[in-house]
């Protein structure tokens, strides 16, 4: 390869035994990078990968001297080949192993009756949360929040039933031949997370370091005293928090340095992404490859339309198939499926097991929740859906679509579209602006609108550098009419929008 100076930049650091957070924003060829690193020595390495698709892609690319594997596959090899016996176990509704566990009768929680099928499935949700964590034990605010029990009190109390049968459930777990808990591969590796493992190796290469769980992160850094740490990603991308990712990437101690030629997409498209990048208030902004003609603009046929939310994703299934088109969704439509069922379940008076929907007796309690209570106002996309359609249409829906490869369009969330790229793109009408009116007050003065949250700018700098040719800017053409939505586009982070770390 023929590096940037930037690259050149990280291999002299890299070279020099510096432990290294390396910024690579979107396009910038990190996993290039990388492999021009790791041939820049004879020691041996390790490099962890986010997944297994990617662990196998990086195998025909780094040289033998590297080991590719993901955190679990680490934790396979050290412990969790001895749970063979327990991952091939049936699965089992989550009612029955709370049977087992002693969940048999329901608790009253303010005007909630939580059924043992929800407890149940809260047990095993906590049991799951603690695996993400690097915590030893398993405590209170490990217990998931239940939509309708959101007060802090109520918490408390659900919190306090729980705690003792998912110790139970994590101490059933430790037995390598039977037990009454499905056993699966976030259980290994906290197992082996707790034993403090040290990796063979002289360095490390941790890939999508901006969404680490803490319990990865754990057992990375605490190689620090034998091995040189690399870690790469975008901290703009840190999209996953909400499922317990952490970005260790600005805080990281070590020399922090930064990709930011974007080779995906050309200077039109990298000034959009630095609108966002600005305002997630990210460590780096990006320019882009002037011989990649990316334009921004109308697209009537697009290779992919990005939403923001699943609810989201399913409306644009159902419009695109209305129109003719074989449309496929990224992921597959199991998870739609699933809040479908559930749908059809309370409508038809039946409570669900759906983790978002498990405490509702029935459809009208949930549109009253959605209507009325601040914390229920994301589920009004998806009530109105069933209320307009019906859960049998979406079902069909579902039933319909088509695999990638046959496809004329992709629907994806903008979750499941990081690290990927299709040739036009379609921003989807469900990436909200923020909600006061930015036009005056009953006196007449203009009224400043909310400014934009970070998650969301993050999730619209995901979306907009997805493209490669063209991209519609959709549902987020309100940024062009936001205060906060103009400023030099091109220009470096200023030092006070940047941590500390990121000019260590």
């Amino acid at each position: 390869m023929n590096p940037t100076d930037e690259q050149t930049a990280a291999a002299d650091a890299f070279r020099a035994g510096d432990h290294l957070a390396l910024q690579a924003g979107a396009g910038t060829g990190k996993t290039t990078t990388l492999t021009f690193l790791a041939r820049t020595t004879d020691r041996r390495g390790c490099y962890i990968a986010y997944n297994r698709a990617i662990a196998q892609d990086a195998r025909a690319r780094f040289p033998s001297t590297i080991r590719c594997k993901t955190a679990h596959a680490l934790a396979y090899a050290a412990v969790g080949h001895r749970y063979t016996r327990r991952l091939n176990a049936p699965r089992r509704p989550a009612w029955q192993t709370g049977q087992a566990l002693g969940i048999t009768k329901a608790l009253r929680i303010g005007d909630r009756e939580v059924t043992p099928k929800a407890l149940s499935n809260a047990t095993l949700r906590t049991v799951t949360h603690f695996c993400h964590t690097a915590d030893e034990a398993i405590t209170r605010h490990h217990v998931p929040r239940l939509r309708g029990l959101e007060d802090p009190d109520l918490h408390a109390q659900l919190a306090a039933h729980i705690v003792p049968f998912a110790r139970k459930a994590w101490a059933d777990l430790q037995h390598p031949d039977d037990g009454a808990v499905r056993f699966d591969h976030d259980h290994y590796l906290k197992i082996w997370a707790l034993t403090q493992p040290r990796i063979d190796a002289g360095f490390l290469l941790l890939d999508e370091a901006q969404d680490t769980n803490p319990v990865v992160e754990q057992i990375f850094l605490n190689q620090r005293e034998h091995a040189q740490l690399v870690m790469v990603g975008d901290s703009a991308q840190a999209i996953y928090h909400w499922r317990g990712a952490k970005d260790i990437m600005t805080s990281f101690d070590g020399t922090q340095l930064a990709l930011s030629q974007s080779f995906r997409f050309g200077p039109d498209l990298a000034r959009e992404a630095n609108r966002w990048l600005r305002l997630a208030d990210a460590p780096i902004r990006l320019t882009g490859t002037p011989a990649v003609p990316t334009e921004l603009g109308p697209v009537t046929q697009p290779d992919a339309v990005l939403c923001r939310t699943n609810v989201g994703a399913m409306a644009q299934v159902m419009a695109l198939m209305a129109a003719g088109c074989r449309v496929a969704l990224a992921g597959g439509g199991d998870s739609l499926q699933t809040l479908a069922l559930a749908a059809r379940d309370l409508k038809e008076g039946r409570r669900t097991h759906h983790p978002e929907l498990l405490l509702f007796p029935c459809w009208g309690d949930l549109q009253d929740y959605a209507a009325h209570d601040p914390a229920g106002r994301d589920l009004q996309p998806l009530v109105n859906l069933v209320d307009t359609h019906g859960t049998d249409a979406i079902l069909s829906a579902v039933a319909q679509l088509a695999p990638e490869p046959r496809a004329q369009v992709t629907v994806s969330t903008a979750h499941k579209a990081k690290g990927r790229e299709w040739p036009r793109v379609l921003i989807a009408d469900d990436f909200a602006r923020p909600t006061d009116d930015p036009t005056s007050d009953p006196t007449g003065t203009p009224v400043r609108p909310d400014p934009i949250d970070d998650d969301d700018a993050r999730l619209a700098y995901v979306a907009v550098t997805r493209t490669r040719q063209r991209l519609d800017l959709g549902g987020l053409s309100w940024i062009h009419d936001h205060p906060d939505g103009y400023h030099d586009l091109s220009a470096a982070p200023a030092p006070h929008e940047r941590t500390p770390a990121a000019h260590a």
